[in-house]
């Protein structure tokens, strides 16, 4: 139970955009901003001074459905 509220607790974490970019092995700001226009970044939360947060499970369940199952597969 503990380890639940914990998991839930993380994926609700807000991650700054620099975190973000951190956790996506470095990519450049640019790049992310690039991705946000054409609507290919994770869902993102504008606080009330403009700044960025995406949620870690957002973060998450993003990179997860970008995942490529045919690895390995003859074309």
């Amino acid at each position: 139970k503990a380890r639940e509220m914990q998991s839930k607790a993380s994926r609700d974490q807000l991650l700054t955009v620099t975190q973000v970019l951190e956790e996506l092995g470095g990519l450049s700001r640019d790049t992310f901003y690039e991705w946000r226009e054409r609507r290919k970044a994770p869902p993102c939360i504008r606080l009330p001074n403009g700044h960025l947060r995406v949620r870690r499970g957002d973060l998450l369940d993003w990179l997860e459905s970008l995942r490529d199952d045919d690895r390995g597969r003859a074309a």
